[in-house]
């Protein structure tokens, strides 16, 4: 009986151990051919595609439309599941992957119907780039074809990868609309549904639309609110909520980035730096490639093109990243780009005073179920996203909609001979509207706005439009990338872009608040830039990395201040706790993780007291708005602490600052002794693959970066949370790509088995210097004609 026990132990460790053997066969067989010869049909010539330890890419081809096609290549055998889910995320097709569990995010998604935007529109979306972006397809499909089995992700889900086609790149760019835009415009609607509930004077404190540190570019800044007086508002005798739940503010991080530049005139050697950190969330592979692609082009003054940066997996082009001429770089721009209608669908007998109304039927394909069916209703405006009580409902227009919201155009950068030149190919590039800064190499500098901006009739502003609009209230507008603003060398030898507002005056009145970050990133960045009169590509390096705490030090003075004030028992306990100001988001600080988490508190509560008329009023519809500049009402009134505008369920502003500290101290000591909280207990990397949360525990690690702490946090230059932060960053002058400066998470390969996998990441979490130039090679792929 103990033999034949042993016996069949035996035989289920062998079988146990056959399974894994077979499984790592299995995802070997789909690692990407790094060395040797292939062949890829389409080629006019040979390709060499090397690698170096990073797995950084270069490109050597003939020309322009060979080097697409082997980028194309490269893209599918290292990122393709990566391309999958950026397609279907802005198609609304996750579910086909994954099933029933992806069919919110997919209706979510597909009341945009952006696939059939897309086919109506594509020869215009494609543009003179046609060839290239034929030849990248083609290359993508030969090089998911060439490996030796279906990426792994497709082994695991137990499906296969279908073929890339030219629509399919055009909707990875429309991933990024859905990235980096409120595609729900959720803040507006929520300011809309509260905004008959409260006062003028209220309203207009809560959607004040500055602080203290606003940092424009050029115009004045807003500055903080004018408290009103209680004759204007007195919330002790406005309606508040019986409950006295507190509503917790939005604090998904923004996606977002630092772009800044410095012109020749503060260099030693009179060349143009520009740096350059977008800010997304945060995965395993990165969500960018790094490249270097070098080819033939008879339309350069030197009869090719060396350009290097950083790709995205689905689009033939370098996106953000120099050649040799020119330097450029985006942070999301938030201007308004979403409008809101209130309209009345015709019924059967149409009028003058109703909306015409067309319904598009999506069908929804489900891995595992049935089909579902949507029906998605469109009026002129745009798609109803919305209906109230009587009939009216919510239709929306949003720039992504409309024909010219996408192109190709942003490939042309790789050719930019100077400034002008850029500037020339940003005013016909489509895409998210982006902050875009350049510099070229004769130490010029220029930021505009590059994307489609809403061309509103005259008189028809970017607010909330009245509950009671007419139907001829606003016509539906078109968008044009053309006559946005600029500002350039000699103008300004610095420019800086942080999310922040950058316009003021008419401007403004035009482009409109679609939630611009709070000024204090951006602040901290232009007094950096100010307070140095010479830059090399480290000076702006350790801007990047700045993670002094510079926004919470008077919160830090304030908590110490009402402490001592009031003695009060959670009051003690959390200045005890931050007695030492560190002055740093830094992982080994308590004090920083204290005084944010009672700031956060605290705004939540002076929130909760301004918008309690509309909670009274909307009850379980009432939702809470993204406040991004709440700080220039709170500080104000957390300094001045006026009665009239204390919310009601507290007897005293000294009440609601205990009663935040008593929240803050009763979680962190629920985790431990409150002197123990470090700041990087809580911001702790969790970079994992898309994947890794539907594997078991015991081998979810190995598709995750590992769990360091990390310095840095939202309001200052180094954004950093623990799946959010800087995506990439770099440092370049053009002409001297080789002193430059670049960092990428999450590494350059989708397999967990690539020497890529990961390659990288340390020196981004450490901020440790890599050459922005790929470094020797250390695999070659000859790619031949076929």
């Amino acid at each position: 009986m103990v033999r034949w026990c042993l016996r069949l132990a035996s035989l289920l460790l062998l079988s146990v151990a056959l399974a894994a053997l077979a499984g790592w066969w299995a995802l070997r067989a789909n690692l990407p051919q790094l060395d040797g010869t292939a062949g890829l049909p389409g080629l006019a010539t040979q390709v060499t595609v090397t690698r170096d330890a990073l797995g950084v890419t270069t490109i050597d081809a003939g020309n322009e439309a060979d080097a697409m096609r082997a980028l194309g290549y490269v893209h599918a055998q290292e990122r393709y599941f990566e391309m999958d889910l950026m397609r279907r995320t802005a198609a609304g097709e996750l579910a086909a992957l994954f099933g029933p569990v992806a069919l919110d995010a997919d209706r979510t998604h597909r009341v945009h119907r952006m696939r059939a935007r897309i086919a109506t529109h594509l020869d215009t979306i494609l543009g003179d780039r046609r060839a290239q972006l034929d030849a990248y397809v083609e290359g993508v499909n030969a090089g998911l074809a060439a490996l030796d089995a279906r990426p792994w992700p497709y082994l695991l889900l137990r499906t296969a990868p279908e073929p890339w086609r030219a629509e399919d790149s055009a909707l990875v760019a429309f991933a990024m609309y859905f990235d980096l835009q409120d595609a729900g415009n959720a803040r507006e609607h929520a300011l809309l549904k509260m905004r008959p509930h409260l006062p003028e004077p209220l309203y207009a404190l809560v959607t004040h639309a500055g602080s203290s540190w606003d940092a424009p570019l050029f115009g004045d800044p807003i500055g903080d609110a004018v408290l009103p007086d209680a004759g204007a508002v007195d919330l002790r005798q406005l309606p508040a909520p019986v409950n006295g739940d507190t509503g917790a503010l939005p604090d998904a991080p923004q996606p977002g980035s630092n772009n800044f530049a410095v012109a020749g005139t503060l260099t030693t050697d009179g060349r143009a730096i520009v740096a350059d950190d977008m800010h997304l969330g945060l995965r395993a592979p990165g969500t960018w490639f790094r490249a270097r692609l070098h080819y033939g082009d008879a339309g350069t003054p030197s009869g090719g093109v060396d350009v290097s940066g950083f790709t995205l997996p689905g689009l033939p082009a370098v996106i953000v990243g120099s050649n040799r001429h020119v330097a450029w770089g985006f942070t999301n721009s938030y201007g308004d780009y979403l409008d809101w209608a209130v309209e009345t669908p015709c019924g059967d007998t149409p009028t003058q005073q109703c909306a015409a109304v067309e319904t598009h039927r999506e069908t929804i394909a489900v891995a595992g179920a049935d089909a579902v069916v949507l029906d998605v209703r469109e009026t002129a405006w745009g798609p109803v996203l919305h209906e109230f009580d009587g009939g009216r409902v919510l239709s929306l227009r949003w720039t992504a909609h409309l024909p010219g919201a996408v192109n190709f155009g942003l490939a042309g950068m790789a050719r930019a001979r100077d400034i002008d030149h850029a500037l020339v190919l940003a005013r016909d590039a489509a895409m998210p509207t982006q902050n875009l800064v350049i510099g070229d190499r004769g130490g010029r500098i220029a930021w505009r706005l590059i994307g489609p901006l809403p061309q509103r009739a005259s008189g028809c502003t970017p607010m909330l439009p009245p509950l009671d609009a007419g139907p001829d209230a606003c016509p539906p507008w078109p968008a044009s990338t053309r006559n946005a603003p600029t500002l350039a060398s000699p103008t300004a030898d610095r420019l800086w872009a942080a999310n922040n507002r950058v316009v003021s005056g008419p401007a403004l009145d035009r482009l409109g608040d679609g939630g611009y970050a709070l000024g204090a990133r951006g602040a901290q960045i232009r007094d950096a830039l100010r307070a140095t009169g010479t830059f090399d590509e480290r000076t702006l390096l350790a801007i990047q990395l700045d993670d002094r705490a510079l926004f919470l030090e008077r919160w830090w003075q304030l908590l110490r201040e009402r402490a001592a004030a009031s003695s009060t028992p959670a009051m003690d306990a959390l200045a005890d706790a931050a007695a030492t100001w560190e002055g740093r988001a830094d992982p080994a600080s308590t004090s920083y993780r204290v005084v944010r988490a009672w700031r956060i508190a605290v705004n939540e509560r002076i929130a909760d007291g301004l918008l309690a008329p509309a909670r009274a009023a909307l009850g379980d519809d009432f939702a809470m708005p993204a406040l991004p500049q709440l700080e220039g009402v709170a500080w104000p009134l957390v300094s001045q602490r006026p009665a009239h505008l204390l919310p009601r369920r507290f007897a005293s502003w000294e009440a609601l600052f205990e009663d935040a500290a008593v929240a803050v101290r009763d979680e962190l000591s629920g985790q431990g002794p409150l002197a123990e909280r470090s700041w990087g207990e809580y911001n702790t990397a969790r970079i994992c693959h898309p994947l890794a949360s539907v594997l078991p525990k015991p081998v979810r690690g190995w598709l995750c970066m590992p769990a360091d702490a990390l310095p840095g946090d939202t309001h200052m230059p180094r954004v950093q949370g623990p799946a959010f932060g800087a995506s990439q960053r770099m440092v370049v002058s053009p002409g001297r790509e080789a002193d430059g400066i670049i960092h990428m998470p999450g590494g350059q390969s989708g397999h967990p088995l690539s020497p890529f996998w990961g390659a990288g990441h340390d020196d981004w979490v450490h901020g440790r210097p890599t050459p922005f130039l790929p470094g020797k090679a250390e695999h070659a792929l000859v790619l031949a004609p076929r």
